[in-house]
């Protein structure tokens, strides 16, 4: 059946009045903000502010082993949960899906534990601050010589489970942010005093 000309006319029009606004190409993605230490990042889920970060040769108080090949990197990290229910921090969840290295951005971190307890993949109750050290296991000579370290800042979004599922949980990790830190390494920090 051959295309009525009032549709081929309406198309014509639509794609000249697209072509002065740019045309059908992607519009510009809004920049990524880059946040400083200390600065509240917050979402549906968390309020988080990245303090600091130091290498360190070993650190088992964060659940982390690692191989003569490796270095432990820690990020001190204030953390509130925002949501209602209590949220785990072990792989997979809340603050272990909200941060990752810009230098190696698939690592998820290798433990989290409280700063002040050392309590491993401790559960996150809601409205409570709490400040976690969230721990990669990296090879020694990645940040050899950095005095600062770039992180990448993640918002996830809120899942209700319907017919085969049921509850809530938070997926779908979105790039939100960036932040930069002061990173400090113990060992050669130690060497010099």
């Amino acid at each position: 059946m051959p295309t009525p000309w009032f549709a081929a006319i309406g198309t014509g029009v639509f794609l000249a009045a697209t072509a002065s606004f740019g045309g059908l190409a992607d519009a510009a993605a809004d920049p990524i903000p880059q946040i400083d230490p200390d600065e509240v990042h917050a979402n549906g889920q968390l309020r988080l502010s990245v303090e600091r970060a130091v290498i360190f040769d070993e650190f088992p108080e964060t659940g982390v082993s690692v191989e003569p090949s490796e270095r432990v990197l820690a990020v001190v990290v204030e953390v509130e949960n925002v949501w209602t229910e209590a949220l785990p921090t072990s792989d997979g969840f809340s603050v272990s899906d909200a941060l990752r290295l810009d230098a190696l951005p698939d690592a998820a971190p290798d433990g989290v534990a409280r700063y002040d307890d050392g309590t491993q993949q401790p559960w996150l109750q809601p409205g409570i601050p709490v400040t976690v050290v969230v721990a990669w296991a990296v090879p020694a000579r990645t940040f050899e010589g950095a005095d600062e370290l770039a992180l990448r800042v993640y918002d996830e979004s809120l899942y209700t489970g319907q017919l085969i599922t049921y509850g809530q949980s938070w997926d779908s990790p979105v790039l939100a942010a960036t932040v930069r830190v002061p990173l400090r390494d113990s060992d050669a920090t130690e060497a010099t005093e």
